[in-house]
């Protein structure tokens, strides 16, 4: 059972797209599609930010073809929204080390505010050296760069991961706007970086070996199997069982 267990989520609050004026943020999918299943199976969710306050939102995610049923709900959803509206800065979150899970959702302000931040870093470090869950997102993963074992290897190095891939980012034309690329960090830092076959299809991975479960997806398309693998780790159901209804 995981009723009661307790997951952190901390989003990006960097909105700005390197030295253009384009707005970006967090991809929407990435967290309110996981949310509704942490919550379907009777998680305790916190939903923080690396400065707290209204989570900026990257505006394709919330219009057509990307905006999905899950987000619409989510959308609708008062006291969902209050916790993108209002979350909690990540400096607030004194008892982090009694969360069973962390998550990174990605978007690509967190190409700007995740991989540096010292509080993502100092509770990543510590909820993976405690044996807790890991969890990242396409770019949520920018927050596992920096995040090390006790012996100061990188938490990555050697594990099953993924993340946005360079293919996508090139899709997108983001790769001169941004800081490094993802896939060729993870692999840099000696991960076993894999991907979807084709650019935007689900793939997801939970690698449940010692000394902690981490969990990775590749990008919003695999939001939804990221959240379900997250269950797993915490001793839910196998990822792919039927899920509870989805609701806040």
């Amino acid at each position: 059972m995981v009723a009661g267990k307790r997951v952190l989520i901390i989003s990006t609050s960097h909105e700005k797209l390197g030295d253009t004026n384009e707005k970006t943020g967090l991809w929407m999918e990435e967290l309110a599609h996981p949310y509704l299943i942490f919550k379907a199976h009777g998680l305790e969710v916190t939903v923080s930010s690396t400065k707290g306050g209204e989570i900026p939102v990257d505006e394709a995610s919330l219009a057509a073809p990307f905006v999905t049923p899950e987000v619409e709900k989510f959308l609708l959803d008062d006291s969902a929204m209050a916790q993108v509206l209002e979350s909690v800065p990540l400096a607030d979150v004194a008892d982090w080390a009694s969360y069973d899970a962390v998550f990174l959702p990605g978007g690509h302000g967190t190409c700007w505010d995740f991989a540096d931040n010292e509080l993502i870093i100092k509770v990543v470090n510590g909820l993976a050296r405690a044996g807790k869950v890991v969890a990242a997102v396409c770019h949520g993963a920018n927050g596992l760069v920096n995040a090390t074992d006790a012996e100061g290897q990188p938490i990555v190095k050697g594990r099953e991961v993924t993340g946005f891939s360079d293919a996508e980012e090139y899709a997108v034309a983001k790769e001169k706007l941004i800081p490094f690329m993802l896939e060729e960090r993870l692999k840099e830092l000696g991960a076993n970086y894999t991907k979807a076959k084709e650019n935007w299809g689900v793939h997801a991975l939970l690698d449940a070996r010692p000394p902690f479960p981490l969990v990775t997806g590749q990008n919003p398309s695999s939001s939804a199997l990221t959240a379900e693998l997250i269950v797993e780790a915490l001793g839910g159901h196998k990822a792919g069982a039927a899920p509870p209804e989805l609701h806040a």
